[in-house]
């Protein structure tokens, strides 16, 4: 199975720029695709931005332009670079990696979420 650690949240003034950070460790087969949800009080999870293996990305329509996803499979990592933040951003952020496991099984795994806080 694949673990998942999160890093890099904080509190951030309306405009300012933070960066995610989310460190895989354990085995898989194949890795199809990691990405970042977030989590508002009194809101469902929502995707906000995905990168499959042959690095195509995916972003939720209000963070377009403002938010960028990147993954380095050498160090099995995968960040969230967060521009010009807006309070409506504010969020636990968790890092989500999907794949195959070594046992050919389908997984999700999930990191224990990281707390994205902006100030008006």
């Amino acid at each position: 199975q694949v673990q998942l650690v999160e890093s890099g949240g904080g509190l951030v003034q309306a405009g300012g720029s933070l960066r995610l950070s989310c460190a895989a460790s354990g085995s898989a087969f194949r890795i199809n695709a990691m990405g970042w949800y977030r989590q508002a009080p009194g809101k469902q999870r929502e995707l906000v931005a995905s990168i499959i293996s042959n690095a195509m990305t995916n972003y939720l329509d209000s963070v377009k332009g403002r938010f960028t996803i990147s993954r380095d499979n050498a160090k099995n990592m995968v960040y969230l670079q967060m521009n010009s933040l807006k309070p409506e951003d504010t969020a636990v952020y968790y890092c989500n990696v999907r794949g195959l496991s070594s046992r050919l099984v389908d997984f999700t795994s999930w990191g224990q979420g990281t707390q994205v806080t902006v100030s008006s």
